[in-house]
């Protein structure tokens, strides 16, 4: 099954929330119970530049997933981004996916880096 479509529109250097509650084809909400979840967002698929995001899981079927204002200020000016579930059984899910576009910031800018390599 294909990751839901998600575009995140972010604004650089600034710290980002999304809460996302996760369903099954039956309309049932998607018991996380001992999941783990992991997302990042990369300039491009296995794209050197790697940031963060910080996942926390509400029982039964919420998963918050935060940008910190830090690896705010690292991202490229635009990338990809998706959510992976792993599951007791050592199942792996990506449930979401999507583009990442950056706005530039003013106030406390800072040059963006290329760390590709």
């Amino acid at each position: 099954m294909q990751p839901a479509n998600l575009t995140l529109y972010l604004y650089r250097g600034d710290s980002s929330l999304a809460r996302l509650k996760l369903y099954d084809i039956n309309h049932d909400p998607v018991d996380l119970t001992d999941v783990i979840a992991k997302s990042e967002i990369r300039d491009r698929p296995a794209g050197n530049t790697v940031i963060p995001l910080d996942c926390t899981i509400t029982l039964p079927n919420i998963v918050e997933v935060v940008l910190t204002a830090a690896n705010s200020i690292k991202l490229p000016p635009a990338g990809v981004w998706d959510l992976q579930l792993t599951y007791v059984d050592g199942e792996v899910k990506t449930v979401v996916a999507g583009q990442v576009t950056v706005t530039p910031d003013v106030t406390d800018s800072t040059p963006y880096v290329d760390h590709r390599v």
